[in-house]
């Protein structure tokens, strides 16, 4: 069993700061740095970088319309590093980010390529958008990069394009399905589904749409919309004249979500017809901004920073304690820092000499309590973990998602 001891909040190894004021490693990183250069300017190949420290390189969308998720992944990563020292037994763990702006297949593709070939990276992880984790998987694939996968969440694509990837966020198909079937289980007859048209959007119509109607519901209609800037009343006005017993609808992005649920309550279709969705509607950090109308909404998801655990209290304590009183973790931030956790151990396993295959083969049956509940790695390289249904209550004043129902070990089926 390859049980992780890093995704606890206890402190171990040796503090950020201790590492980062050793004059004797700074002197001999500088030296590598030189070494390598010069290498590079005489026409030969770089050194692979000195056994006692592994670079990660993290891309990500940490400017742009995204970059309220790209932030809490970065800050998770800060944040482990914080908690647990930069050191994974004696290795140090250097990050090093590129911003690839939003959703830039292109960008991501470069950005790997330059990472491996010139900064020497021997892991590759980020990805919050599936189409550019997608445009990164060859580059894993043709230089033998573990690429940790800490959020694209396109149902088959992630894990299939490489044998390099290992994902730690979250499938569309482990979100849609067990919504489906609760909603079947509550006596709701029919659905419009709203999706935005792009992979996780498709993924999660799929995946809803058989559950639900395997369960004997009727999908009454459906529609995509635009990934940005949609005015959604023309789309709910259809919605509407299927006289529907619920609608499912998935945000790609938060503004997004509260784009659509005020014109849902502007048109009074809140009286007549259940509102469910995937997390993302309610994630924490556009909650607050819902306002009391989001109070009743009904998601699913692998986490919520309400979550009711030991793990999770302190993983949010010191989400807090670093961020501020108001901050709260989400998904994203959580992913990340699974990612981070699993990093953290393969490196140590491996004594910092990294392999693609023998990491990728140490992190499948990969084992932790994460601050969302139970994860582990499955032999494809895929993420399985509790998922829940929520509802939007109001606790101590402030919106929450609070978990009434939980389908445990839920994997991915590849297809």
């Amino acid at each position: 069993m390859k049980t992780s001891r890093y995704p606890s909040t206890d402190s171990c190894g040796s503090p950020l700061g201790q590492s980062a004021a050793r004059p004797a490693r700074r002197r001999f990183g500088a030296t590598m740095v030189a070494l390598a250069a010069g290498v590079l300017l005489a026409g030969g190949s770089a050194p692979s970088w000195a056994e006692d420290v592994v670079r990660v390189g993290v891309i990500g969308e940490f400017s742009g319309v995204f970059s309220i998720y790209g932030q809490q992944s970065r800050r998770a990563i800060e944040l482990f590093q914080k908690e647990h020292g930069d050191k994974a037994g004696n290795i140090r763990v250097e990050v090093l980010y590129r911003d690839t702006t939003g959703l830039n297949p292109e960008v991501s593709r470069r950005a790997a390529q330059e990472l491996v070939t010139r900064e020497h990276v021997q892991f590759l992880a980020g990805f919050g958008l599936t189409p550019n984790a997608l445009a990164v998987a060859p580059v894993a694939t043709q230089t033998k990069t573990p690429m940790v996968v800490m959020n694209a969440a396109a149902t088959v694509f992630v894990p299939t394009r490489s044998p390099y990837i290992v994902r730690f966020s979250l499938s569309q198909q482990q979100v849609a399905e067990p919504l489906a079937q609760w909603a079947a289980k509550q006596g709701i007859k029919s659905v419009y589904i709203i999706v935005p048209d792009y992979a996780p959007g498709i993924d999660v119509e799929k995946y809803f749409s058989g559950a639900f109607t395997a369960a004997g519901g009727k999908v009454v209609g459906s529609v995509k919309t635009p990934l940005g800037g949609v005015e959604y009343a023309p789309y709910l006005q259809r919605a509407a004249a299927a006289e529907p017993d619920a609608i499912f609808f998935m945000s790609p992005s938060g503004d997004q979500g509260l784009q659509f649920l005020k014109a849902f309550r502007a048109r009074g279709m809140d009286k007549d017809i259940k509102l469910l969705s995937t997390g993302e509607l309610t994630d924490e950090v556009v909650l607050d901004s819902l306002g009391d109308d989001a109070i009743g909404l009904i998601t699913s998801m692998h986490y919520s920073a309400a979550h009711d655990s030991d793990e999770n209290r302190k993983y949010v304590a010191a989400w807090k304690a670093a961020y501020g009183e108001n901050e709260r973790p989400n998904w994203y931030a959580t992913g990340a820092w699974d990612g981070m956790a699993a990093i953290y151990h393969t490196v140590e396993k491996l004594g910092g000499k990294i392999d693609g295959d023998k990491a990728v083969a140490e992190l499948k049956g990969y084992k932790a309590q994460s601050p969302r509940g139970p994860i582990s790695i499955d032999e494809g390289r895929d993420i399985v973990q509790n998922m829940y249904i929520r509802r939007v209550e109001k606790v101590d004043g402030r919106l929450a998602n609070i978990e009434f129902e939980t389908i445990p070990n839920v994997g991915t089926r590849q297809e």
